[in-house]
């Protein structure tokens, strides 16, 4: 009997927690946090103990499979890797010669193991990249971009020294990040405090010190409202204000009229609340966080309502300080020298993005680009035609608003190919299905953690693929040599990839091997916050007054309006997650579908009385235009806003060979139907929660 170890890094969600994974005879039996990883020690949470049953699990894909019906009928042709990787090589290069590289677009979910199938699509000549980020954070970069000059990653989160910790629906304890929950928890033990906002008590409302239920839609009135406090009853850093921020008296003129009793209107917290939390949050400052989101593609102000979080920061002086928010330091910042990037040894295409961002969307970032703009170029064929859709680990049929509009484009591309370990509703809608390896059955590229302590992490292959999966990076650096780019992808394992990428940085792969990763610096790196602050506007400060908006015309501050109230019998519908899935990934996975096989209607308790329907009655949904309709199970519960209803992400899946997921429960993401094209204009993301929905007992 042979028993291995592996240090390696989970893929169950996009946390990825550093994970040790044991085998016997190339069996995966058993595996926990990394045990070298003090934020980890062994923990590890409920999905990622999933992932032996994800790797074992005879419903996933596991041969390459081209359409034979209609698209999204479910008939396949079952093939081998040689005649899949030709029909796509093929499709490709005949739309390459017809309409140029540019015709050709790929989308992911993002993350850190992107650089060889970015590399693919820039070695082909193509610009147009994309990732889930229009359903996630875009307006939280963009925030992050009018204010510093660079992105949201540009920052990290002190949790263990945090005083205060403010979340705008920001739900920590059931979002999943295991060393951030710990972290958090810590804090509270501490005697530090937490300040949930959000329309519904998710379960870190459970452990907050206040929690606020606010109404739907007014994040950014209640940040006005606290900001006027704030700078009336000066209650702000004015060293760090004096030193770091440039437009204060813009901002203090910007809010006068937004008192504390105009918030309490609007948000239905009272004034005197709301007086009181900035007197409170002013005595623990800097050590205070007020978490700017995670996934923020909420509400078509949501833009601002994230720029006033970060604005209450800057005035808090929560920058590179114990407690706050600090600077992501680099390998470059501890004096070592980076991992290499197969993607800069390849030239940008010329072209421009097919989306607009970045040239005709100026406001927007150019790097992943908008799946929505994306999908309205390839309709209206505006700037070029776009024929082909290569789609990795990622779902927009599932994540995106209003499927069916987003299949309505989709039909007009001559190929769609998906790469995924599971079946999405995407990849049953393709013309080709590959079945990528999972996280334990392949080694990815080796990544870069930034932090106070920046190094090197690795992910390594624990057991060989199951079925006929490949590696990504296999799929990938195929399709190049048959589309003639081969020579940008001189490897033939990863272990060559990694020996290249470790070049001039001293550190070998005997020194990740060891524990699964490596540190550049044994001290956390800090800069002197009052004269080393790195901040990219042109003014080199955070400017209130932003000029990257002024370049397009956009208003630093805008006027705030009320969201639209629903009717009677409609709601608000609002979605989020649960800590045993992963949005719409393990829905069918074989353990995590039997703890939560399907998902219930939160219902405030008063409306439910009205509509005369109770705890566990099946109620029916209907879309606003009345297009889409189902049938749920009522959660009846005071912990939830009057205006809005609330369902876990994911459920409602359409792909028959999910047969433990298969027609369980509700997808929100089905009922926001007519908001493909709604979304918000300055941050670029989603509007999915400007979604309404009729609610009544099912008969």
């Amino acid at each position: 009997m042979t028993k291995e170890s592996v240090f390696s890094i989970c893929g169950m969600c996009t946390v990825r927690c550093p994970i040790k994974v044991d085998t016997e005879d190339g069996v995966v039996k058993w595996i926990e946090g990394n045990p070298h990883d003090p934020g980890m020690a062994g923990r590890l949470c409920a999905k990622g103990s999933a992932g032996v049953a994800m790797l074992y699990d005879y419903e996933r894909p596991q041969k390459p499979m081209i359409r034979e019906g209609k698209r999204g009928e479910g008939k396949w042709r079952k093939v081998s890797w040689d005649e899949a990787l030709g029909y796509i090589s093929e499709k490709l290069n005949a739309i390459k010669e017809k309409y140029g590289a540019r015709a050709i677009a790929l989308s992911d979910r993002g993350g850190p193991f992107r650089d060889i199938h970015r590399s693919f699509l820039r070695a082909i000549g193509s610009p147009n990249y994309l990732n889930h980020d229009c359903t996630c954070a875009r307006n939280v970069q963009h925030a992050a971009l009018s204010l510093f000059g660079s992105g949201r990653k540009t920052f990290n989160y002190d949790y263990g020294n945090c005083k205060h910790l403010v979340l705008y629906g920001r739900n920590v304890f059931e979002s999943l990040r295991v060393k951030a929950a710990g972290a958090i928890m810590e804090l509270l033990d501490r005697g530090g405090k937490i300040t949930y906002i959000d329309p519904r008590a998710a379960g870190t409302a459970m452990k907050a010190t206040r929690y606020w239920a606010i109404r739907p839609g007014t994040d950014y009135a209640l940040n006005l409202g606290i900001i006027h406090t704030v700078l009336r009853d000066k209650l702000y850093d004015r060293q760090f204000v004096n030193q770091w921020v440039t437009g204060l008296k813009e901002l203090e003129s910007f809010v006068i009229p937004y008192t504390p009793q105009w918030a309490a209107e609007e948000t239905g917290i009272a004034a005197e609340e709301i007086v009181s939390f900035a007197h409170e949050i002013a005595q623990d400052r800097p050590a205070v966080i007020f978490h700017p989101g995670w996934m923020m593609a909420r509400y078509s102000d949501s833009f601002y309502a994230v720029r006033t979080a970060y604005i209450l920061n800057a005035l808090m002086g929560a920058f590179e300080t114990p407690g706050g928010l600090f600077f992501q330091k680099g390998p470059g910042d501890a004096g070592a020298k980076g991992l290499k990037s197969l993607l800069d040894t390849i030239p940008k295409p010329d072209e421009k993005r097919v989306d607009g961002c970045g040239w005709k969307h100026k406001q927007f970032d150019a790097g992943p680009g908008l799946m929505h703009l994306f999908y309205r170029a390839i309709l209206d064929e505006d700037p070029y035609p776009v024929k082909a859709y290569i789609v990795f680990r990622h779902d927009p049929l599932l994540s995106l608003p209003d499927p069916e509009a987003q299949k309505t484009a989709l039909d007009k591309l001559d190929l769609i190919v998906a790469i995924d370990a599971n079946y999405s509703e995407t990849g049953w809608y393709a013309d080709v299905l590959l079945p990528s390896a999972t996280y334990l059955e392949k080694s990815s590229i080796l990544t870069t953690g930034k932090g106070l302590k920046p190094g090197f992490g690795m992910r390594k292959q624990a057991v060989e693929p199951r079925n006929d999966a490949k590696p990504d990076w296999w799929i990938f650096k195929n399709l190049a040599e048959r589309m003639g780019v081969g020579e940008h992808f001189k490897f033939d394992t990863m272990e060559d990839f990694w020996e290249w990428q470790l070049e001039d940085t001293g550190i070998s792969l005997s020194d990740l091997e060891k524990k699964g990763s490596v540190s550049l610096t044994d001290k956390p790196i800090w800069w002197d916050r009052m004269k080393d602050l790195k901040f990219k506007t042109p003014s080199k400060k955070i400017e209130l007054v932003s000029s990257r908006l002024a370049d397009s015309n956009i208003e630093s501050f805008k006027p705030y309006q009320s969201p639209q109230k629903p009717d009677d019998g409609y709601y608000r519908l609002a979605f989020g997650r649960s800590p045993v899935h992963t949005h719409g990934r393990t829905q069918n996975n074989p353990v995590l579908s039997e703890i939560m096989p399907e998902n219930q209607l939160w219902l405030n308790a008063a409306e439910a009385a009205k509509l005369g329907i109770a705890h566990g009655d099946l109620v029916q949904v209907t879309s606003s235009d009345g297009s889409h309709s189902g049938t749920i199970n009522a959660f009846v519960t005071d912990f939830i806003h009057p205006e809005s209803v609330f369902m876990v992400h994911g459920f409602g899946r359409k792909v028959p060979w999910q047969t433990r997921g298969y027609n369980k429960g509700l997808g929100d993401y089905r009922f926001e139907t007519g908001l493909l094209d709604v979304y918000d204009p300055v941050g670029g993301a989603n509007s999915l929660m400007e979604c309404f929905v009729k609610v009544e007992k099912a008969g």
